[in-house]
């Protein structure tokens, strides 16, 4: 009896230790994540940088659909460089799913854009992948592809 008593103390010690890095609240996180995709864009739109010095890690790589490379960097120079011609951006669906301290979110999103007298309407697919650093939720990997315009 004594040494199933031992071996269940060792595997909840050993479950204790490799859940200890996951101290975050699940419902908070996902919560904080969906918040700040939506918020990300609309500042395609609205040219919030701030958005994306909050969210972005300073190693972030993003992949954007003409298969040109970005990072933090130059993310926030394009929007700190004016308006650009989206009219408007906004996230249709989302789904948040987390590996420890790592979560990947994966949505769609449609988008408006005035290019001279022209208006065109498409859709974004894309995957984020985030880390939870030093108690702060970030992106440190993004893909985007268009998609065909769901009717």
């Amino acid at each position: 009896m004594s040494g199933k008593i031992a071996l269940r103390f060792v595997a909840l010690t050993c479950t204790a230790l490799l859940t200890a890095g996951c101290t975050y609240s699940h419902v908070a996180a996902e919560k904080y994540i969906r918040d700040s995709e939506e918020a990300w864009a609309q500042s395609v739109a609205t040219n919030d940088a701030s958005v994306l010095k909050r969210i972005l890690a300073d190693d972030f790589v993003w992949v954007l659909p003409d298969g040109d490379v970005w990072n933090k960097q130059r993310a926030i120079a394009d929007a700190e460089s004016g308006p650009g011609d989206f009219v408007s951006d906004h996230v249709d669906d989302m789904h948040v799913r987390f590996f420890g301290n790592t979560a990947v979110a994966q949505g769609s999103e449609t988008w408006e854009r005035q290019r001279g007298s022209m208006e065109q309407h498409g859709r974004f697919v894309w995957s984020d992948t985030w880390v939870l650093r030093d108690g702060e939720w970030q992106i440190v990997q993004a893909e985007d592809l268009i998609a065909p315009v769901a009717r």
